[in-house]
């Protein structure tokens, strides 16, 4: 392990007096180089930094988005037990046909909203996937 640090530190070495034994004008060339691809890499870096910005600031949203949702299906569910429990009190008063029908009603609302959330989730792990 030293022995390759070692030699590394040559090969720098020698790199650096290369350097040093080079004309004014390729020692500026090299110079520019350097800013041109340190300028590229702190773009690239506000770039991304950016972006990872927007992303989590869209994920946050979408999480109290997803949140707010899950509470009205809670609220939607609990409601539609009560009319069931309500509707098998007044059995008596309605059509058994009827009732069902309501049920599946219900039941399709909640089935398309979960189907709804569970697309917006595939899309968000989609988008934080590509980043």
């Amino acid at each position: 392990e030293v022995q390759k640090l070692n030699q590394q530190l040559e090969e720098k070495n020698g790199e650096i007096q290369q350097m040093i034994n080079q004309p004014p004008y390729e020692k500026e060339r090299e110079i520019l180089r350097l800013q041109k691809t340190l300028a590229e890499r702190e773009k690239a870096q506000a770039t991304s930094d950016v972006l990872c910005r927007s992303l989590t600031d869209e994920t946050h949203q979408l999480q109290r988005k997803l949140a707010s949702t899950a509470e009205m299906c809670q609220h939607l569910a609990k409601c539609l037990e009560e009319k069931q429990r309500k509707e098998k009190r007044n059995s008596d008063d309605q059509i058994p046909t009827e009732r069902s029908n309501q049920v599946l009603d219900n039941e399709t609302s909640l089935q398309a909203l979960i189907c709804n959330l569970q697309e917006e989730n595939r899309m968000l792990k989609q988008k934080v996937a590509h980043v």
